[in-house]
């Protein structure tokens, strides 16, 4: 056989081993929370480094609009896996049934704040009485809001939330049309960025200074997806965890690869934002019951401060929502 042709003949048998190795990987659809900022850096990260891959995982990531909008979709079938907060698909599962659970806990504790203008004279939720925030349909801000007023004397009957798109609230704050959006606290970095450009500066309203401290974002799929596909739901587990611990160790790399899927995301932006993230995710707490796992005492407080701003029954059993019985073995 002629070299050129034996060169070609290999070439091909490489590229018909990749292309069955890419077949033999598994599809998953995922959709996250929110936008891929670098808060998602783990996520988008791994995507990129193959992580996902190396559990046999062959991964799409959609952004989300807000953890109800995640957890209703996810019961729906459109994705296989998810991220939400906690409360949302709390409040689902009491409520309604819907058919969605927690397979592992992300932010042990909850990054949920406002933002406002300094130059808006507001210190304090207390200072927001009869103003505008902006919202997302299902977005979880809004569940623990009055739980926030009562606790800080804010009369939430007074505020005007004001419907948009989550891509489009920090403009609208910087542009002084709404006078509070919610974010997580990691968001401020690159938010602040954007407002300091225009002249302008943002301060943290953090929900922990009410003493709100509960869990959060977390990682989430359908009843049936368990029922069906058990072994799935191990390995994407894994690799979740594999992928926000190759972050922490990682951060640079972690940011550099989330920023070559997600270019209009700058790299110190993302670097901000996942700095601020992994501590939500590796502390005090994670380290004494486990990355992933829910200790039953801040469950009953999440449970409480869920109940309350939704108006459900105390009674109900949150462990209805969990399933951590996929998480990695120590």
């Amino acid at each position: 056989m002629p070299k050129s042709l034996a060169s070609f003949s290999a070439a091909l048998l490489v590229f018909g081993a990749g292309a069955a190795g890419a077949q033999d990987l598994e599809p998953v659809a995922f959709q996250t929370d929110w936008i891929p900022s670098g808060e998602h850096a783990a996520y988008y990260g791994a995507w990129e480094k193959g992580i996902f891959a190396e559990h046999g995982l062959d991964v799409t990531i959609t952004r989300g609009y807000g953890s109800g909008d995640t957890v209703i979709k996810l019961a729906s079938g459109s994705f296989d896996f998810g991220v939400a907060d906690v409360g949302a698909v709390l409040t689902g599962r009491a409520r309604q049934d819907v058919p969605v659970k927690v397979v592992s806990t992300l932010y042990s504790h909850s990054p949920h704040s406002l933002f406002v203008l300094e130059s808006s004279g507001i210190t304090g939720f207390s200072d927001l009485d009869g103003k505008r925030i902006g919202i997302t349909p299902g977005n979880s801000h809004r569940v623990y809001f009055p739980h926030i007023a009562e606790q800080s004397g804010t009369d939430a009957s007074s505020i005007n939330w004001v419907n948009m798109d989550g891509g489009a609230m920090a403009t609208q704050l910087i542009a002084g049309n709404i006078d509070a959006a919610p974010f997580y606290s990691i968001h401020h970095y690159y938010q602040n960025k954007a407002a300091e450009s225009a002249g302008e500066s943002i301060v943290v309203l953090p929900f922990v200074e009410a003493g709100f401290e509960i869990y959060a974002a977390s990682l989430i799929t359908s009843d049936r997806t368990i029922e069906e596909r058990p072994e799935l739901v191990s390995r994407f587990v894994a690799a979740v965890h594999e992928a926000f611990e190759w972050a922490r160790d990682n951060p640079e790399e972690a940011c550099e690869l989330h920023v070559q899927r997600v270019p209009e995301v700058a790299m110190d932006d993302c670097m901000g934002s996942l700095s601020a993230t992994l501590e939500f995710v590796f502390n005090d707490h994670s380290r004494e019951a486990g990355l992933g796992t829910v200790d039953a005492e801040r469950l009953a407080t999440t449970w409480q401060a869920v109940a309350e701003a939704e108006g459900l029954d105390l009674d109900w059993d949150p462990t209805q929502a969990f399933d951590t019985s996929f998480l990695p073995s120590e």
